[in-house]
C-alpha cells in the first residue's frame, strides 16, 4: 500500500517556520517510505480545504492508495496514525485520535527543547476536535465531494468535511490516541468576514447533517476539481 502525506502549508509565516519542519521531521520518521508534499492553492486568503483538495490530487497523482492530510502545526502519535491507515481501505474518513490536545507557549517550548509530549504543558484539551489529522482513500474523498473551498481562512472546514464524509461514506472512524498542537498566535479573527461568512456556511452544514441527499446537494454547490481524477 502506498501512502502520501499532504501538509497544508504556505510560506511567510515566521512564527510557524519551526513548527512546519518539526510535523515534516515527524511525518517522515513516522512513514518513512511514504509521498511527502507540501499543498498550496493560488486562493488570495489561506484556503485549507483547498489545500486538502490539493494534497488528494497530488496523492492520486503520485500513485498513493491511501492519503494523511496532516495540519503543519500538528503532531499524531504514531501507532494510531499506522491503524488509521491500515483502516482506511473500508473507504471512510479515519481520525487518528480521540483526544486533542493544544500546548501552551511554555508546552509548545518544552517540546521544542526535547521534552516528550505527552509531559508538555497543555492549555486545551478536548475530545471533539475533527481536524489536524485525517485519513482517507482518495476515491473516497472524491465520493463524498472534497472539501468545500468557500471556506476560506481559518474556521469552521474540519466540521463541515465530517459532517459530509458522515453523511456520504459511513460514520468517521476515531481511533484511540492523542494529537499534539504547537502553539502560535492564532489568525482566526471571529469579527472578519471571512469568518463570519464561513460562520454561515457551517450553520447550513449543521442543518443538513445526518441527511445525504441535503449533504449531497450542498457538496455539489462546489464541486472541486479532480473529483473524477
Amino acid at each position: 500500500m502506498r501512502v502520501a502525506c499532504a501538509v497544508p502549508w504556505r510560506p511567510g509565516q515566521p512564527d510557524r517556520e519551526r513548527h512546519h519542519a518539526i510535523v515534516k521531521s515527524h511525518l517522515q520518521a513516522i512513514l518513512p517510505n511514504a509521498y511527502h508534499v507540501d499543498v498550496d492553492t493560488d486562493h488570495e486568503a489561506f484556503c485549507l480545504a483547498g489545500c486538502r483538495n490539493q494534497g488528494v490530487r497530488a496523492a492520486q497523482e503520485a500513485g498513493c492508495d491511501v492519503v494523511v492530510l496532516c495540519d503543519a502545526d500538528t503532531l499524531p502519535e504514531p501507532a494510531p496514525l499506522l491503524a488509521a491507515i491500515n483502516s482506511a481501505q473500508d473507504g471512510r474518513l479515519h481520525l487518528p485520535y480521540r483526544t486533542f490536545k493544544g500546548f501552551s507557549p511554555a508546552g509548545t517550548a518544552a517540546y521544542l527543547a526535547g521534552t516528550p509530549a505527552h509531559r508538555c504543558e497543555v492549555e486545551l484539551q478536548t475530545e471533539w476536535s475533527t481536524g489536524g489529522v485525517m485519513v482517507i482513500q482518495p476515491a473516497a474523498w472524491w465520493r463524498m465531494g472534497g472539501s468545500d473551498e468557500r471556506f476560506r481562512g481559518w474556521g469552521f472546514e474540519d466540521t463541515a468535511t465530517r459532517v459530509a464524509c458522515d453523511a456520504l461514506l459511513g460514520p468517521t472512524v476515531r481511533h484511540t490516541g492523542t494529537i499534539y498542537h504547537l502553539w502560535h498566535p492564532t489568525s482566526r479573527d471571529p469579527n472578519s468576514p471571512l469568518f463570519k461568512a464561513n460562520q454561515a456556511l457551517m450553520r447550513r452544514y449543521e442543518a443538513a447533517e445526518g441527511r445525504p441527499n441535503k449533504v449531497r446537494a450542498l457538496v455539489a454547490e462546489f464541486a472541486p476539481r479532480g473529483e473524477n481524477a
